[in-house]
């Protein structure tokens, strides 16, 4: 457990921090308990040698940034934010992947930890504009993009490969304005 981690940001209830190859065995063993809960959405890693190469991919990978959300007391993993297709430039942009875990499921630490995530995000990653691409279907991923303010900006048919097939997706997306002019779910 990570009691005295030293997150990058932190709420009142939880705290964000990079990946490390040491989580592997706590964050494979909540995917697999969370299984029913992600799937058909999502397909998180869950044996040591996928999350190896995922993990991987997020520390080095300059055009992602991967974070854990964790609950502060006791410092158990509750979920995990990805900042993916981070571009600089005039765009300044990357697109969110996100999971709670079945244990802290509807207890709104993912809330606190997208918060947390999106202002790291406009600030020290200096980004504009973050995406989220959702399944229509997702009820829960589409409730939290909305409760942090995100908005509904289009729909894409065939958008993204998930699970053997090219599925639907809802685009949400936020900016440093739409924060600065205290959009709703703030």
């Amino acid at each position: 457990m990570y009691e005295n981690a030293r997150y990058l940001a932190a709420g009142a209830r939880v705290g964000i921090r990079h990946f490390t190859l040491d989580d592997g065995p706590e964050f494979t063993a909540r995917a697999r308990e969370s299984k029913s809960l992600h799937q058909p959405w999502l397909f998180p890693p869950t044996t040591p040698a996928a999350y190896a190469a995922y993990a991987g991919r997020l520390v080095e990978d300059p055009t992602k940034a991967g974070f854990l959300v964790c609950e502060r007391e006791g410092g158990g993993i509750a979920g995990f934010i990805n900042i993916n297709n981070i571009v600089g430039g005039g765009f300044a942009c990357g697109a969110l992947g996100y999971g709670a875990f079945a244990h802290a499921a509807g207890r709104g630490l993912m809330r606190e930890g997208l918060g947390l995530v999106v202002e790291y995000a406009f600030g020290v990653l200096g980004l504009h504009r973050l995406e989220i691409n959702v399944q229509p279907g997702n009820a829960a991923s589409v409730a939290l993009a909305r409760r942090c303010g995100f908005r509904l900006e289009g729909f894409s048919p065939d958008f993204l490969f998930i699970d053997g097939a090219w599925r639907d997706h809802e685009r949400w997306a936020l900016t440093t304005e739409m924060r600065r002019r205290g959009r709703p779910g703030r």
